[in-house]
């Protein structure tokens, strides 16, 4: 069993079922470059510099995903909050991060889910593990510089715990198991949650650890499981070992920064700690680690997990007839290419892909044998992604800081929606205004560029405080709010001199401020080469410019006075109407146009999750 080594704020359940004690060894402040940055370090529970070994090649592992099911929300707000965090390092601290992100594609909820499916732990993780890619992507998240399965690192897992054995702080078992010797750890053990091995601890009863709260390394095979051979025989990995040896593997012995859910702090990173120190047989192993808050659902204690069935996917995960083809060609074809990829035991057996019946043909494919084992899964889910955009969500993300749990419900989902609708709303409008399209009153230029100086400032210094998001965002805000009030004061004839430099340098800090987080206020962008989209847009260019010249025909009534005015107007009204017309039908088409006066009128593309908020609604 294990004791803890003192009580502490927040953790008094945790501490009351493990025993009370005190905490151990001291953290270590590393050697190397300042990044300016000063991060809440679990190790110490306080915020601390970040100081990496080399800014150019900042070591970051990242624990990815078990790939059994579909990835959720609760998952989603993770990656995406760790995702800003590297973003805000890249691009506003000068740091070039080298990513690591494990896939666990084997372990017992895989093993137990294809079984329930019939189908191999292969097939299922490979599918899995391709939708969990395709989410983050949806997401904007950027992938790791690597990703690191565990079914292909067996050989550096086993050679791993056979160091700790040689280290005399793991046990081979009669079974075929091995066990970390928590006991051997002693008080070097619990670094994250202040706990330590009893020095009273028990047998582990009618198991054959040595004590309770030993772990393991190596699992022995049990019957219908796949497996791997081992100097201790037949098994897998344990889960703890895969992430110190990958982790390990791309870093070596030390490790700059290490992320993931505050639910893995123990005893995963705990176990991860334990076991790389004694491998590499070091003081410190990671010298930083960053936990997320939970995501909860509004009105409750619990978070968005699937074993509480209160989660929601991120998007659609049916499968069209064309990417099952592909994932059932890609697992044939791998197969027959790589048969030595497969576990110990399988190799004599004949190659077959159970996703799609066990057959290796891909002629066979095609016949209507396909869908058979596929239609088990679960593949209908609610559709997060066709409500809100991706960039909604990474906004109610940033509004909170990384470290807090976060409530979701579809109302701060709505008003996330209704920031995003009011800043590009801002966007726009300055930009007209920059090409003179937008007329306004006489400009309080110094003030704006006297804010604009001191909201990069404080916006730097708060991302520079543990990534204080929250802190940033309302401080854009608060610019956006002042500049905004001074676009309001249109007047139907310009007067004075004009300001468009200084709002020119706002849309271009606003805009750059989001674009480093990952949010687009704007799509203006064409992708290379499409011919389609660059058309579409010419043609709706010269359709606004059409319908200008209309309302101005309509509008003008040069040499006219009085009733004859008053006529001309009145037999111009159906144009002005079609006019109206026109621009409300482009909107559910995604187009919003807007009148700038009777001198110039603009259009914008719509976020199709948006189409139906009123054109200019700021929310």
């Amino acid at each position: 069993m294990l004791r803890a080594r003192g009580p502490g704020p927040g953790a008094l359940l945790l501490r009351a079922a493990l025993g009370l004690g005190r905490r151990g060894r001291s953290w270590q402040r590393p050697q190397g470059q300042d990044t300016g940055v000063q991060v809440h370090n679990s190790l110490t529970g306080r915020k601390e510099p970040l100081i990496v070994a080399r800014s150019d090649a900042v070591s970051w592992y990242s624990c990815g995903p078990t790939v059994y099911d579909h990835a959720h929300l609760g998952h989603a707000c993770s990656y995406v909050r760790f995702d800003i965090i590297r973003r805000i390092l890249t691009r506003v601290f000068g740091c070039n991060v080298v990513m690591a992100m494990s896939i666990t594609d084997v372990d017992d909820k895989i093993i137990k889910r294809a079984n329930e499916m019939n189908v191999t732990p292969a097939s299922l993780a490979s599918l899995f593990e391709e939708e969990f890619k395709q989410d983050m992507a949806a997401l904007k998240v950027l992938p790791p510089t690597v990703y690191l399965r565990v079914t292909e690192n067996i050989p550096q897992i086993i050679a791993f715990i056979e160091g700790i054995i040689a280290h005399g702080h793991a046990y081979s078992t009669a079974t075929g198991s091995v066990y970390f010797d928590l006991h051997a750890r002693g008080d070097k053990y619990g670094k994250l949650v202040n706990t330590v091995p009893s020095a009273t601890a028990e047998p582990a009863g009618d198991s054959d650890k040595r004590h309770s709260s030993d772990f393991a390394l190596w699992k022995a095979a049990k019957p219908q499981e796949v497996f791997w051979a081992s100097p201790w025989g037949d098994g897998r990995p344990g889960w703890h070992i895969e992430c110190s040896t990958m982790a390990s593997e791309v870093f070596g012995s030390h490790l700059d920064i290490h992320t993931g859910g505050i639910d893995l702090a123990f005893p995963h990173h705990e176990n991860e700690i334990a076991q790389s120190e004694v491998f590499h047989q070091c003081q410190q192993w990671g010298n930083y680690f960053l936990h997320s808050g939970h995501l909860h659902v509004k009105g409750t204690e619990e978070k968005m997990s699937k074993s509480l069935k209160n989660y929601i996917t991120i998007k659609d995960c049916r499968l069209s007839g064309r990417s099952l083809l592909d994932s059932c060609l890609h697992c044939c074809f791998d197969s027959i290419a790589e048969p030595s990829r497969g576990p110990k035991g399988k190799q004599d057996l004949p190659l077959r892909c159970d996703l799609h019946g066990g057959t290796t043909d891909p002629v066979h494919i095609l016949h209507k044998g396909l869908l058979n084992r596929v239609t088990q899964l679960p593949f209908w889910s609610k559709d997060f992604l066709k409500t809100f955009s991706p960039d909604v969500f990474r906004l109610f993300c940033l509004r909170t800081n990384y470290r807090s749990a976060i409530e979701y419900s579809d109302s701060t989902l709505v008003e996330a929606k209704h920031l995003l609708l009011g800043l590009a709303s801002f966007v726009e409008d300055a930009r007209a205004y920059v090409k003179g399209q937008l007329t306004c009153g006489p400009v309080e230029e110094d003030v704006l560029w006297e804010r604009l100086t001191s909201t990069k400032k404080a916006v730097k210094a708060a991302l520079a405080n543990d990534f204080d998001t929250p802190r940033a965002v309302n401080t854009i805000l608060d610019l956006v709010h002042h500049a905004n009030r001074q676009l309001r004061a249109v007047s139907k004839e310009a007067s004075g001199p004009r300001s468009p430099t200084v709002f020119g340098a706002i849309i271009s800090y606003v805009e750059q401020f989001f674009e480093t987080v990952g949010i687009s206020l704007a799509n203006r962008q064409c992708v290379s080469g499409d011919s389609s989209t660059v058309t579409l847009r010419c043609v709706v260019d010269e359709l606004v410019r059409f319908r200008l010249k209309v309302r101005q025909y309509a509008l003008d009534t040069p040499g006219a006075a009085g009733e004859a005015r008053k006529r001309q107007l009145q037999e111009r009204q159906p144009l002005l109407e079609a006019c109206d017309t026109l621009r409300q039908d482009l909107v559910t088409h995604g187009i919003n146009v807007k009148d700038r006066g009777s001198a110039a009128s603009t259009w914008e593309l719509l976020d199709p999750r948006t189409r139906h908020q009123k054109p200019g609604d700021r929310g």
